[in-house]
């Protein structure tokens, strides 16, 4: 007998423990080198442990819904073994083969991708009774969302999730823990606002020289890159320009001292099936326009299957928060600590504004800074958020530096 523990992979600094979702093996079963055996949540991402070689699933230390801790022993592997093999049939089955409808979920066994994995658990459905779309039979996101609990006295294969209770007056209401994201994003929404002095300064902005230059460069941008030219990059791009100018809305405050940071990661706050997440763009003022599209289309598709590292979360120097991706006209984000100020964009939308004494239709776009006034002082912020417009208003002072 030769035995492999599985552990807890090395969690950042930041984060003390996790709790582990589902098993996809049982004690007895064969694995294979580098597959999946569970994965771990933690309060910022959902993390797979594969097996660490071959071999047979001799114990399973810790159950689903555990807390652990970095480096714990998980589960055993045997990789001298083999799985037993299965159980002969008994003699003589005389009875007739059971309907094709209660064979049916075996045949929708296929896995849930992370990201469908969780929205199942939490709705409390199990993912083989949900026909999956993707490849292979492979459960994906769209099909999680759109599954809802069979029925209560519905015939299944599998046992049906818990039904959801009744309130005293009658009517129905589901209670559903928090995930590890939700209950830390809520920690840290409310230390924010308890910790910080948050103020927030608007201005608006003229989206038509962006979208000019957009709809000049998109097609050969594309075919340059192989990346969509985005209206975020721009954004990126204007707010490294203001905090540049104003480095106190780059800062962050450590107890009674002032940290200037000497270069720019910004967090782009990005929606995930668990949650608000916001992976970084490091060193953002070395980036080019691709890089930044590039960059931030990666984040967008690994948000959505759970593969964002805690390294990509952690750290920031400024946030930007678009909030008119769903339709949001004005907001006052919340800023993400220990940061001092976050960006908050907003639908672009035609209205119609004066010019020159004239009323002309132009596509406006509301923006929001929200700042801790301990260290910033309402001249810097507004002069920052100004900074912000004009580079926006004027794309080509970002490509000359002016």
């Amino acid at each position: 007998m030769a035995i492999t523990e599985v552990l807890v992979p090395q969690l950042s600094e930041s984060i003390s423990e996790a709790t582990l979702l589902n098993w996809k093996k049982q004690p007895g079963e064969a694995v294979e080198a580098d597959e999946i055996l569970i994965e771990v949540e933690t309060d910022k991402v959902v993390l797979e442990v594969p097996a660490p070689s071959a071999g047979v699933l001799t114990e399973i230390v810790k159950g689903d819904g555990s807390t652990v801790t970095s480096g714990e022993v998980l589960a055993r592997i045997d990789t001298a073994a083999k799985a037993a093999a299965p159980a002969a049939p008994a003699a003589a089955p005389e009875a007739p083969a059971a309907p094709a409808a209660e064979s049916k979920p075996a045949a929708k066994s296929a896995a849930a991708s992370p990201a469908a994995g969780k929205i199942l658990s939490e709705k409390g459905i199990d993912p083989a009774t949900v026909e999956g779309s993707g490849r292979g039979g492979r459960v994906t996101k769209g099909d999680a969302l759109n599954a809802t609990a069979a029925p209560a006295g519905a015939s299944s294969g599998a046992a049906a999730p818990a039904p959801a209770s009744v309130g005293l007056d009658g009517r129905p209401e589901q209670r559903v823990p928090m995930s590890r994201l939700r209950a830390r994003v809520a920690e840290r929404l409310l230390q924010s606002q308890s910790e910080n002095a948050i103020l927030t300064t608007f201005n608006e902005v003229n989206m038509q020289a962006i979208m000019d230059l957009r709809k000049q460069y998109k097609d050969q941008f594309e075919k340059e890159h192989g990346v969509k030219l985005g209206f975020t990059s721009f954004f990126v791009k204007a707010a490294v320009a203001a905090l540049k100018r104003y480095p106190v809305v780059n800062a962050s405050v450590d107890g009674k001292d002032i940290i200037y940071h000497g270069y720019f990661d910004i967090g782009i706050a990005v929606g995930s099936p668990r949650g608000l997440v916001v992976p970084i763009l490091r060193n953002a003022d070395q980036l080019s326009i691709a890089e930044i599209e590039k960059q931030i289309a990666d984040f967008g598709r690994r948000a959505q299957d759970g593969k964002l590292g805690l390294e990509e979360l952690t750290g920031g120097t400024f946030s930007i928060s678009n909030g008119g991706v769903f339709g949001s006209m004005l907001s006052t984000p919340i800023i993400n600590p220990p940061q001092s100020a976050i960006l908050g964009i907003h639908a672009t939308k035609d209205r119609p504004v004066a010019e020159n004494g004239q009323v002309v239709i132009r596509p406006m776009n509301y923006l929001a800074l929200s700042y801790d006034h301990r260290i910033i002082d309402g001249r810097e912020a507004v002069l920052a958020l100004v900074a912000m417009k004009e580079a926006l208003e004027d794309p080509q002072r970002l490509l000359l530096g002016i």
